[in-house]
This record gives structure tokens, sequence and C-alpha cells, in this order.
């Protein structure tokens, strides 16, 4: 494709060279820079792309799209600048691709907790229905049946582009896809063009990056800022910023609730550890999901489905036939039935969800006692630190044993992070908190000291099949340590 079509519908501040040399491949890395390329200069929050420009020609590159000219330009090569080279490149992806948003039917769905799962039943939803679909989430990529490791919870737009040509081709129809906010301030959904967007809930996180909560609310409305007329935005009003993720949208404005007057109305008749039973508008509803906050999830999933002209009775039937994604809310029981619950909680507001729910789902056993809630909780490292205390306090308040231990520590000290922990525990609850490093012994700690019934909660990890530390992923998954635990002690 010649560059003068890939930047159509950009504002160019100036060019230098030929606007119709041939691109063949587009990058923002210039180490996979070859002939034919065009090497996209963006800044960020590490290196500046601009400082390898003079790299990127020098190992071919067909042009370059950026925010300032080299001081030097090279003969033979096509430079283009640009006001933002992130949101240009959004842009130029889109026309390389040649607009596959245009034609799928592709919905976001943003919000501190509940994109994975969201995203994943509206991709199991729709693939029942009949349809050929794709994902895009933090567990996975999927294009119908075919599975792509996940790097973000949202690609780079590049690669965001290449996979929906490639569902496309294989004949999709439906794309789903969770919107960090990282992604939206990054200008990662650039050019874009979406049929719905779903607001799920907004709390505490990802301030190491934000810097304060009120720019990551911001991000978050960023999405639905951006979304057309053509499209719908579905929010949950039950979220006390729910209302405001629809200022300003040009969208349709729909909305979800369990406790208000909404577009699609929710209630919980029953919750326990077998499912939901739910009125949904009215129709009564068995789910294979458990707690309140998959209550908010199946909502949210049935009303995107209706506002993708889906009929509601199909929609409902389908629904309550569809099990959780993997590692939320997931469960491990051993043979004297100790229940394992491992969920992804890795927030304060996810972690007291899960609580709350196990907490909720607790009966008296033939002695009349309740069984105890061990959680084994840590927090990731290079992250936001301000919320490792109160995910600690939370822990205890609802636990009856907390054992504090290490998640992916990243390249920052476990100790050290476990230290922050501590300090949210409150002084009564010392007795009953133990601190171990090393998750795995931590885990089995948790089982020694459970008895049948009682529930083992393991948080922060879910899905993952791996431990970060320092810079090298090392194979750990809490599934299989739970059950190597169980059957150590004689329980599976």
């Amino acid at each position: 494709m010649q560059l003068k079509d890939l930047v159509y519908k950009i504002s160019l501040l100036s060019t230098a060279g030929n606007m119709d040399a041939d691109v063949t491949d587009l990058t923002m890395d210039s180490r996979k820079v070859g002939p034919g390329s065009l090497f996209i200069a963006v800044r960020g929050t590490v290196t500046d792309g601009h400082n390898f420009i003079g790299t990127a020609v020098q190992q071919g590159a067909t042009a370059v799209l950026c925010e300032e000219f080299p001081a030097t330009t090279t003969d033979g090569v096509a430079y283009v600048r640009v006001q933002d080279s992130a949101r240009a490149m959004g842009y130029v992806a889109a026309n390389f691709y040649n607009q596959p948003s245009q034609k799928l039917k592709l919905v976001g769905v943003t919000g501190t907790n509940g994109k994975t799962s969201v995203a994943t039943l509206l991709f199991r939803l729709f693939r029942t229905l009949g349809y050929r679909c794709g994902l895009l989430s933090t567990v996975q990529n999927q294009i119908d049946d075919q599975v792509i490791p996940a790097t973000h919870t949202t690609p780079d737009v590049i690669t965001t582009n290449q996979l929906l040509s490639q569902m496309l081709n294989h004949g999709c129809t439906h794309v789903f896809m969770e919107v960090s906010s990282h992604a939206v301030v990054q200008e990662r959904i650039a050019g874009l063009a979406f049929a719905g967007g779903i607001f799920t809930n907004i709390t505490h996180d990802h301030l190491d990056f934000h810097g304060t909560f009120d720019n990551y609310i911001r991000a978050k409305k960023g999405f639905f800022d951006q979304l057309p007329a053509s499209a719908f935005a579905l929010t949950n009003v039950d979220d006390k910023r729910g209302l405001v993720m629809l200022q300003n949208t040009a969208a349709r404005k729909e909305t979800y609730s369990l406790q208000t007057l909404a577009t699609f109305k929710g209630k919980i008749i029953a919750d326990s550890l077998f499912g939901l039973n739910m009125l949904v508008d009215d129709q009564e509803v068995w789910f294979k999901l458990i707690g309140r906050f998959n209550a908010y999830n199946l909502l949210s999933v049935y009303g995107a489905a209706v506002l993708l002209g889906e009929e509601p009775a199909d929609v409902l039937t389908l629904l309550s036939g569809i099990t959780p994604p993997s590692g939320r809310f997931e469960q491990v029981i051993s043979e004297d039935k100790i229940v394992g619950i491992v969920d992804y909680a890795h927030t304060p507001d996810a972690l007291q969800n899960v609580l709350e729910t196990i907490v909720g789902l607790r009966h008296d056993n033939d002695q009349g006692q309740l069984p105890q809630i061990i959680t084994v909780v840590g927090c990731g490292g290079n992250r936001d630190a301000a919320k490792r205390p109160i995910m600690a306090e939370i822990a205890c308040r609802f636990s009856n044993r907390v054992i504090l231990t290490s998640d992916n520590p990243r390249n920052e000290d476990p100790m050290a992070i476990l230290e922050q922990m501590q300090a949210g525990v409150p002084p009564i609850d010392f007795k009953k908190t133990l601190t171990i490093e090393d998750r795995r012994s931590a885990i089995q700690k948790a089982v020694s000291l459970a008895k049948p019934n009682d529930i083992i909660l393991v948080a922060g990890k879910g899905h993952e099949t791996y431990q970060e530390i320092k810079g090298i992923k090392y194979d750990f998954d809490d599934r299989s340590v739970l059950r190597e635990a169980f059957a150590e002690h004689g329980n599976l």
C-alpha cells in the first residue's frame, strides 16, 4: 500500500520524500524494521521511538512517521510528521488492514473489575448463538476455535488491527474486547470503530500509572467519549460513577442495575456455591456463575446481547448454561469437602466482592458451626503500591485466617511488598495472620489449617500459569498447586 493511502484522514504537519512509496509492513519496534517498513516513532513511558529513527533507517525503513523530523533526513526515505504519532498509528494501522473494525461488530468492555468475565461470557454466548467470534482479553486472544496467547489486556493498535483482519478473514462477525485504561491513554484503541461499549465498575487501581483516581476515571470515560452515534454505551448505574461514563458520549445511552430502574433490570433471588437464581427483566433464570459481582456481569452481557439484536429469551436460555471464565471463582474441592476457590481478585474492590460472596454462601455444619474462611493473598510488584495495606485489611476483615504471600513480585523485593501489606493488618488481627513469602508454601499451609467444609480463597493470580520474579516467568498455577496440596495431605 502506498504511503499516501496509509495516512488518509490523518492531519499531517509536514512531509518529506516520496509519498507514493510502497509500504509492506508497519512497526514501532526498530528491531523489526526491514525494507518496505513504515517505522512509527512513538513516545513511550520508558523509551522514545524518536531515538531509534536512525537505526530504523539503517535497517532499510521505507518511511518514518514521527512527531519531530530527525536533524538529518536520508534520501530515498519518506518522512511524515504528525501531532501525535501514537494516535496516528491507530488510523495508519486501520488503513493498512483495510478497516477491519468497520466490518465487524466490535464491542469494548472497560472497568476495574469484570472486564475479562464480561468479554469472555459474550464470546461464549455468541458462539453458542451460532456466530463466529473473536476475543481480545487478558487471558487470551481467540479467533473462533484458535487460541492466541495474550501479553497485554489490550494489545498495541497494530496487533489489534492485524488480529481483527484475521478474524474477518476467518468469517467472524462479532469481536469482544477488553479495553484497559492504559490503552485509552496510550491511544491503543485509536482508529477502531466500536459497535458498543460496556462499563462494569470503577475502584482503586492503576494509580501507579494514572497518578490520581480522577485521571483513572477520565481514562475510562475517554473510551465512551470516542464512541460514535451508531454505537451503544451500556453502563452500570449502581456504580456511583456509572452515569459519568455517559456524559458527552454520542452513543445511544443504556443502563443496567440490580438496585434501581434501568434499561435492563435484575434481582438476585438466591445465591449459593452451586449458582445464581435471578430475575432478569421479570424472567426467572438459574445461572452457573456465583456471587453478586457475577450477577452484574451476567446482566451486562444480557443487555449487550439484546442491544446487538438478539432475542431476550434466547439469550437467557443460553446464558444459563455457560460456565465462568478460567480463574474466576474457580472451585477446587477436596475429597473431604474442603472448598478451594481460585480467583483473579487483585484489587481491593474485587477481593472484597469475592470475600463478601463467600461469607454470604457459608452455612452451618452438622455441629452448628460456620466453616472458616482462610485467605491466601499477595500484591503484584511494580504496580500500585497504595492498595497493598488495603488488600491486607480487607482479607483480615472477612477471613478467619489470613496468609500474606508473594504474587508476581516482578522486579521488587517480595518481602518489601509484604511489609507494606502487613501495615494494613489491624492489631486485633495479628494473631490470625501469617506471612509466608513462598506462594506454594503459603497454599500448603492454608490446606494444613483447613478442616472439612472450610473455604480456602487463593486470590490474585486466577488464570495465570506463571509467577514473575526478577524478569523471569516461572511455571506456577494456583489451581494445580492447590490440588497438589490437597493430595499431599490426603484430602484428594
